[in-house]
């Protein structure tokens, strides 16, 4: 109890002085010291005059078209059996004693922490997010309508890179003798590159994302999100007049007792959050939307056509069709993470011993992450009028526009937005942190001490994002999650065969056990 007192008085010590000081001795000395970390890694590639499209974005649905050929279109074939996986259909199999060398083998390596549905939460609960509330909002106001379309083929091939990271996670993960099971990017790329031969090219690409994840974890899954989450709290409570106006480090100490309470009892607390908070915001959110839709039923026709109409017309917002479909995946591959490798390391810990099983679990993930909630959201802004095509606004204006679309049907609505946002941040943070945990241990070793520094460190990062507008901490955060998505990839297409063959005997499997 009294560590737990001691880090509480430590993070509010943090928390006022960063309110004070954080603008000046922090932006500026991000902006100095990473400014060509951040540039290189969101150069735009120009495509006219007017339009550019970032090198990762091309990378990502380039890589995510490539697995769903390679895959023979493991998007449509392998959806039914996820759901199938997810309900426990198949949970006889894993029952099922060993029958060859192999199967002994993965017994013997252990079964994870969580089960297929917790795992699927807990990679969902870093996804679903303020991406699908704001950033749609983002991608509609610069593309128009049209985005919306892209977004939803972005998602649809994302389901292929997830199906391959994955599958990849749970093959090369490592359980320790507790039960503690450690896994992700890092691992498959040390593994799997050392069964190829390529020992040194292994290391050094698992080093790198393990670096970069960690950052990212500090950054795009932590402060940004608790930043986003006060703003929105903040505006709907009064704005200049709100009790909490200018109090942003009490925002993020309050997250930050709570994430730390949640993140100290590991993957399995961290499941047993997000396996019941992820279904109720996303059930409370859709609902939201629905009710909107309900509403204003007569009018969803309408959308639809502004949607397909906007996707093609070589002519209009954003530069006509590469425009819109630019910000459409754009918006649609950031949302979903497909590619980068971070819902791998959730995946990992699952309790199976058919790698390709949980590759099928996560597949499910980018379809109610962007094709469902994202679509969604877009159905509600369009209808309700709330976007102006060709002017781009900020993540935060973004969160406004989505709340007055909400409150366009019922006056409380972006109160219960708000709710919701604050949910979407905080099952983000805990599973960010994971992320960031699993990295962390793979660099600096497994000691319950040396997660313990990482923990509090994270604590501490959630005080500082809610303490101000960290703008270039943010493009930095961005940047070091996009760059984990270049090894990965690297590991991901070299990898792909040993996939194949894992998904191959997990079908055999299936059939033997119908007979």
């Amino acid at each position: 109890m009294k560590p737990f007192i001691t880090l509480v008085v430590l993070l509010t010590s943090i928390g006022s002085f960063a309110q004070q000081t954080i603008d000046q001795r922090i932006n500026q000395s991000f902006r100095n010291t990473t400014s060509w970390f951040t540039d290189t890694i969101l150069w735009q590639i120009p495509i006219t005059e007017t339009i550019s499209i970032p090198w990762v974005l091309i990378i990502l649905i380039g890589g995510a078209s490539y697995f769903t050929i390679y895959f023979k279109g493991i998007n449509i074939t392998g959806f039914t059996k996820a759901i199938h996986v997810v309900k426990g259909t198949y949970d006889i199999i894993e029952k099922q004693e060993a029958q060859d060398d192999i199967l002994r083998t993965v017994k013997i390596e252990g079964e994870g922490e969580v089960s297929h549905f917790q795992a699927l939460t807990t990679a969902l609960s870093a996804t679903v997010g303020l991406g699908n509330i704001a950033g749609v909002a983002i991608a509609l106001s610069i593309g128009g309508a049209g985005a919306t379309f892209w977004m939803i083929i972005a998602g649809f091939l994302g389901m292929a890179s997830k199906f391959v990271e994955c599958t990849l996670g749970v093959k090369y993960r490592e359980i320790s003798t507790d039960g503690t099971v450690y896994g992700g990017p890092m691992y498959y790329l040390k593994k799997g590159f050392k069964e190829l031969g390529l020992i040194k090219i292994g290391k050094i690409l698992s080093i790198l994302f393990a670096i970069m994840c960690v950052g990212g974890s500090f950054g795009g899954g932590n402060m940004f999100q608790v930043n986003q989450a006060f703003k929105l709290f903040e505006y709907v409570t009064g704005a200049e007049q709100s009790f909490i106006y200018g109090k942003g480090w009490l925002f993020g100490l309050i997250m930050a007792v709570l994430a730390g309470i949640v993140i100290i009892g590991g993957i399995k607390k961290i499941a047993n959050v997000t396996d019941k908070i992820v279904p109720v915001m996303v059930v409370v959110y859709v609902a939201a939307v629905i009710i909107i839709l309900i509403i204003n039923y007569t009018q969803i026709p309408n959308a639809f056509n502004q949607i397909i109409n906007g996707a093609f017309n070589p002519e209009g917002i954003a530069g006509g069709m590469v425009g819109v479909l630019i910000q459409g995946f754009r918006r649609g591959a950031f949302s979903n993470e497909a590619g980068i490798g971070s819902s791998s390391i959730a995946h990992s810990a699952v309790k199976t011993n058919y790698p390709a099983s949980e590759g099928l679990v996560a597949l499910l993930e980018p379809f109610i992450d962007t094709v469902l909630v994202c679509t969604m959201t877009a159905l509600a802004l369009i209808i309700t009028g709330q976007i102006t095509a060709g002017t781009e606004v900020s993540f935060e204006q973004g969160a406004i526009l989505t709340s007055k679309a909400l409150e366009s049907g019922i006056s409380w609505f972006p109160y219960l937005l708000t709710i919701a946002v604050i949910l979407f941040a905080f099952s983000s943070m805990i599973s960010w942190s994971y992320y960031g945990y699993q990295a962390w241990t793979f660099l600096f070793g497994r000691k319950k001490s040396t997660g313990n520094i990482y923990k509090i460190i994270f604590c501490i990062f959630t005080i500082v994002g809610a303490s101000a507008t960290l703008d270039a901490v943010t493009d930095f955060s961005d940047a070091m999650v996009f760059s984990m998505m270049v090894p990965n990839m690297i590991g991901l297409i070299v990898l792909a065969p040993k996939v194949v063959k894992e998904f191959n005997r997990y079908l055999s499997i299936i059939k033997q056990s119908k007979h």
